[in-house]
């Protein structure tokens, strides 16, 4: 890979004479700014009635981010939680977790299809190639679909450049991470091209078996037939191989004590996405888009969360023995999406309309492994797991599938008086799953079917002011691999086909406004989001989880976002969320002493009720091309489990970023956790008091040093 990325690098500088580019130090972007996601097309911030958040390219590019949480926690109201390694969960108007109730986008188009969601899927994004993210909050299932609940993420990734262009650039810490990035684009005539790959490798971190490698290049073509005619070319790859370290338990994170139990656990992904798109502009007022797309993932695990241990001594059970297993997950899919936006005088109106076909094969099997524990004195902790025997013949879960997603949607939005603009959209969703269940010889078909709404209305009575409110509804199915695995302890064989999607309604008002001559910017959103068989996930005392249907939860909150620019030199910015998630309607069942727990009113686990992310930036006058930067990531406390018996007391997390320019070379620093933190990101446990709470540690103090060189290139 590193070979690839030098010849590319080369290539691109024969030929071509030197040119100094200009970084802009520029305040903010203006809220009425250009946005993409919210209606599937250009759209002006004052037109759209949803939450959305746009982070520019100069946050971006000054981020210098190693991995996709430290430009998303950026955004208001949004918490990308790290797992390490790249791996992550999510938390948008949902606690944070695991669940699958966010869709990834890259460039407009999820990145995976319906039923396969994985909540590490963003550890394919490559920072380099990242021009611009937008952020949907809330519900948007009435254009995107499934699983466009909590909210959508689109990874807007760079665009073919008009002159040539050229960076590439280093990254290490004191801990065995390297990186090595590289990016080039030009135009020649009506072919223009953007070019990037990334290559990265952790060896020997704080973390023991904790290495990882990751390999992705991205590739983008596109040619100009006229003006108003064009095709547009997207390939990427990328391979990723990382130990799993799994949690810790409480004693050895308090000592900061990161022992692995295992040294066998691994995740391993390859994926190929590729897409042809042709956009035709009929006029200024009505544009056509067709896309055709195929995926190709193959995702394999020996995973650390895979282990069932037998907790307590029986005529049945054994503590010294515990089970895990090894499982692969792999999909291809061929899809197309094509979708007309037309313009129309009367009422100064637009309507949008298309349609998606997606056909996903998917082959999925899970096999045990007998595992020897070696507990600690304690009796109740493992030190380590060793593999005694693979055992292919014990399958888990083993499936093949073809997932099946049509759709049409439609939106309508108009402007009854000059600062009024009122939205309306509808889509419907047919899923068919065919399946053959290999560990019970049945075979059938699983179908969903839905039809979405939103509405919405914007007032903007002045030009840096507007308000907007908005009913909204999302829907997600259970995940292919939900519904084929068995149920834990239950004597026969029992499966989670009869799981009904989980269905949410979204009431909000925001607004947003400018201020001091556009040097204060604020923006907000109250929300209620009410969820109706929404599925969690139930630990159970072997560290198995059961799937479950809770009737009714709530999730209310407040979003709030400023950016502040007293002058060039100056820019703060604060976004975060106040938040509340309730069980309203939902009793817990669990193989234990407390089988039964009526949860009506409690609190959902790893549910912070505030969480913040605020930023000063520094660009002083006296020291031209030199930056600095102190991030604050505040965290509030949660409770580890469902009954709310036990919590976990957040933290507060500094960072600081320090760059200096000089020509076409760059240098930067990023200290993260700068006050060296003990602290965790994830911290969970069972119901049951003989459960242990398990702590996925963050990492120390980190010094990552890097070097950047840039060039704009003439010919």
């Amino acid at each position: 890979m590193k070979n690839i990325l030098f010849v590319m690098l080369l290539a691109l500088q024969v030929g071509f004479a030197q040119q100094k580019i200009q970084i802009d130090t520029a305040a903010v972007e203006n809220l009425n700014e250009v946005v993409i996601t919210a209606n599937r097309g250009k759209a002006k911030r004052s037109e759209v009635p949803v939450a959305i958040s746009k982070l520019s390219t100069k946050l971006i590019q000054e981020t210098k981010a190693t991995s996709a949480f430290e430009i998303v926690n950026k955004t208001p109201g949004v918490m990308m939680m790290n797992l390490g390694n790249e791996q992550h969960g999510m938390s948008i108007r949902q606690p944070m977790g695991l669940s699958p109730y966010y869709l990834y986008l890259e460039d407009g188009l999820p990145i995976r299809p319906l039923g396969v969601f994985n909540h590490n899927a963003l550890l394919e994004m490559n920072p380099f190639n990242l021009q611009n993210l937008e952020v949907i909050k809330g519900p948007a299932s009435s254009l995107y679909g499934p699983e466009a609940v909590g909210g959508t993420v689109n990874f807007i990734t760079v665009k073919p450049s008009r002159d040539p262009e050229f960076k590439v650039g280093i990254q290490a810490d004191q801990y065995g991470y390297r990186n090595l990035q590289a990016f080039g684009s030009a135009t020649v005539g009506k072919f223009s091209f953007a070019i990037a790959g990334a290559s990265t490798d952790q060896t020997n971190s704080w973390l023991t078996f904790s290495d990882y490698n990751k390999n992705n290049l991205n590739a983008k073509f596109q040619y100009n037939f006229t003006n108003s005619l064009r095709l547009i070319s997207s390939t990427f790859y990328g391979q990723y191989y990382s130990d799993m370290t799994g949690s810790v338990n409480e004693q050895d994170f308090n000592n900061r004590s990161y022992k692995s139990t295992t040294d066998f656990t691994y995740r391993k992904s390859e994926a190929l996405r590729s897409r042809l798109t042709l956009e035709k502009e009929w006029n200024e007022n009505s544009q056509t888009v067709v896309t055709v797309y195929h995926r190709d993932n193959k995702v394999g695990q020996n995973p650390s969360y895979g282990i069932r241990w037998n907790p307590t001594p029986s005529a049945t059970n054994d503590p010294t023995k515990a089970t895990g297993e090894i499982n692969s997950n792999d999909f291809k899919s061929y899809g197309i999406v094509a979708q007309h936006t037309q313009g129309f005088s009367f009422l100064n109106s637009k309507l949008i309309a298309g349609t998606t076909y997606d056909r996903s094969p998917n082959d999925y099997f899970s096999h045990q492994i007998k595992l020897q524990a070696n507990r600690n004195p304690d009796g109740k902790t493992v030190n380590k797991y060793q593999i005694l025997e693979v055992r292919p013949d014990l399958r888990i879960s083993n499936y093949n599938a073809t997932i099946y997603n049509n759709s049409g949607y439609v939106q309508y939005n108009f402007q009854p008086l000059s600062k009024v603009t009122v939205t309306t959209g509808a889509r419907y969703d047919y899923i068919k799953i065919d399946y053959i269940n290999n560990i019970n010889a049945t075979s059938g078909a699983k179908t969903y079917d839905q039809l979405t709404f939103k509405a919405g209305i914007n007032y903007n009575p002045l030009t840096n002011v507007g308000f907007y409110a908005n009913y909204s509804q999302g829907f997600s199915p259970p995940s292919v691999t939900t519904l084929f695995r068995p149920k834990p302890g239950v004597t026969l064989v029992q499966f989670y086909t009869d799981l009904d999607a989980a269905h949410f309604s979204n009431y909000e008002i925001g607004g947003y406004n400018s201020l001091l001559k556009n040097k204060l910017t604020l923006d907000f959103a109250v929300y209620l989001l009410d969820g109706h068989n929404e599925l969690l996930s139930i630990r159970q005392p072997d560290n198995s989880t059961d799937t479950q249907s809770a009737g009714k939860t709530s999730h209310r909150g407040i979003e709030l976002g400023l950016q502040y620019n007293p002058s060039s030199q100056l820019a703060f910015r604060l976004g975060g969320t106040y938040a509340r998630h309730e069980f309203i309607d939902f009793t817990v069942s669990r193989r234990s002493t407390d089988a039964v727990q009526k949860l009506d009113g409690f609190d959902m686990p790893s549910a912070p009720r505030w969480i913040a992310n605020s930023e000063l930036n520094y660009y002083p006058k006296w020291f031209p091309n030199f930056r600095a930067a102190l991030e604050c990531q505040y965290v509030s406390s949660w409770f580890q489990n469902q009954i709310n018996t036990v919590s976990y007391a957040g933290y507060s997390l500094f960072n600081t970023r320090l760059g200096y320019r000089y020509k076409q070379v760059e240098f930067f620093t990023n200290i993260m956790n700068l006050t060296d933190k003990l602290y965790a990101t994830n911290v969970s446990r069972g119901n049951a008091t003989i459960d242990q709470a398990t702590y996925t540690a963050a990492a120390p103090r980190i010094f990552m040093m890097g070097l950047q060189y840039n060039l704009s290139l003439k010919k």
